[in-house]
C-alpha cells in the first residue's frame, strides 16, 4: 500500500481570507499581524507545519520580532525550518529596517546633543556586526550630522586609526566638530588601553586643526559607554 507524502504546508493550502499577500492587497500592509508578515517572508512552513504557524513559533520563541530580529544570519539559518534562503530573507528584512530607522535621523535633523543621542543612532546599526568599526560623525555648527564615515574595520589600534585619516573626513565635509564611534562585538563597552590611548591622539590633534572631539562612544549590543561621561575627555 503507498502511503501519500503530507503535502508541503503553504499559503495554497489556507482559506483565502487567511492568506497574507491576498490580505495584504485587501487591506494594506499596515493593517496586517506581524506573524501574516513574517509568513510572506518564510513564503513556506515544512512538513506538519503551516507557514503561518511557524510564523507564530518564530515569535513566541524570539519574544517578538524585536528579538528575532536579534538573532545574527547563522544564528536564523540553523531554526528548524529556515535553513540558508529564509534566514538571508530574514536577515535581509531585518538589516533594512534598521537601515530605515537610521535614514529617519537624518530626515529629522534630530541633534547630537548628549552620549544618549549617539547611541540610539547607532546600537540598531552596530548590533549584529561580528568585528569591530570605527566611525567618525562629522558635524555641523549646530551638532546636526553632517556625514558618517567609516574609518577601519577590523581591530581598533594606533597603526589603523590614525588621527589623519579622522580628520581628513572632517576637513574635506568642512565639520565643526567630530564625535568618535566605535563598536565591541563581545558586548563589553568598557575602553581598553587602545582605546584610551587612539582617542587622546585624535582629541590632541583636533585641539591643533580646532575641530573640537565632543565623545567617542563605545556601543556593545544595547549598552554603550561614553569617553565624556567617564571623564577621558
Amino acid at each position: 500500500m503507498q502511503v501519500e507524502d503530507k503535502p508541503r504546508s503553504n499559503f495554497s493550502a489556507l482559506p483565502k481570507e487567511m492568506k497574507p499577500r491576498e490580505r495584504m492587497f485587501e487591506v494594506g500592509p499596515e493593517n496586517l499581524s506581524d506573524q501574516e508578515l513574517l509568513a510572506i517572508l518564510l513564503r513556506t512552513g515544512y512538513k506538519g507545519k503551516s507557514v503561518m504557524q511557524m510564523a507564530e513559533d518564530l515569535l513566541v520563541s524570539g519574544n517578538g520580532l524585536g528579538g528575532l530580529s536579534d538573532n545574527s544570519l547563522q544564528a536564523l539559518s540553523k531554526i528548524k525550518g529556515i535553513k540558508n534562503e529564509k534566514a538571508t530573507t530574514l536577515a535581509a528584512a531585518f538589516e533594512l529596517s534598521r537601515r530605515l530607522l537610521t535614514k529617519k535621523r537624518h530626515i529629522y535633523d534630530i541633534p547630537f546633543t548628549s552620549p544618549k543621542t549617539v547611541a540610539e543612532y547607532f546600537i540598531s546599526r552596530f548590533r549584529d556586526k561580528l568585528a569591530e568599526e570605527f566611525h567618525v560623525v562629522l558635524l555641523n555648527s549646530n551638532n546636526l550630522i553632517k556625514k558618517d564615515v567609516c574609518i577601519s574595520r577590523g581591530n581598533l589600534d594606533t597603526s589603523v586609526v590614525h588621527p589623519r585619516e579622522v580628520f581628513k573626513a572632517a576637513i574635506d565635509n568642512l565639520a565643526k566638530s567630530i564625535i568618535l564611534v566605535h563598536n565591541h562585538p563581545s558586548g563589553n563597552t568598557m575602553p581598553s588601553n587602545s582605546d584610551i590611548q587612539t582617542t587622546k591622539k585624535i582629541v590632541e590633534s583636533g585641539k591643533i586643526l580646532e575641530i573640537p572631539v565632543l565623545d567617542h562612544i563605545i556601543i556593545g549590543g544595547n549598552s554603550y559607554s561614553s569617553f565624556v561621561e567617564m571623564g577621558h575627555i
